[in-house]
């Protein structure tokens, strides 16, 4: 699945990062603690968080991470939408809980 059918597919705001949209999703990775994504997240997974500050982006990089969503509702602040567009990773928004778009996505991928 590819981040533009997970955003169609739940009716998820996209704030930046539209140049990633075609990237692939292997899977999702649920943490608002940076240093637990940082060392167990795997490449091309959608990390789901309520984090809102640019290190979230840093770490998508870093991890090559699909995208990253942010839950209940919450906004980026601008130099996090910012460094998303220079990293090409999709920063998406959701108005539903963390368990909720993490259950939904999860169902996607199983088999």
């Amino acid at each position: 699945m590819k981040v533009a059918e997970l955003v169609e597919k739940f009716e998820l705001t996209v704030f930046s990062g539209e140049a990633g949209l075609q990237n692939e999703i292997s899977g999702g990775y649920v943490s608002d603690l940076l240093s637990d994504v940082m060392g167990f997240a795997r490449e091309n997974q959608v990390w789901m968080t309520l984090q809102t500050h640019q290190n979230v982006v840093a770490i998508a990089s870093l991890k090559d991470l699909a995208a990253v969503i942010i839950v209940k509702d919450l906004q980026p602040d601008p130099e996090t939408m910012s460094h998303s567009e220079e990293e090409g990773i999709p920063l998406l928004g959701t108005d539903m809980e963390t368990f909720e778009i993490a259950g939904k996505i999860y169902k996607e991928f199983e088999t």
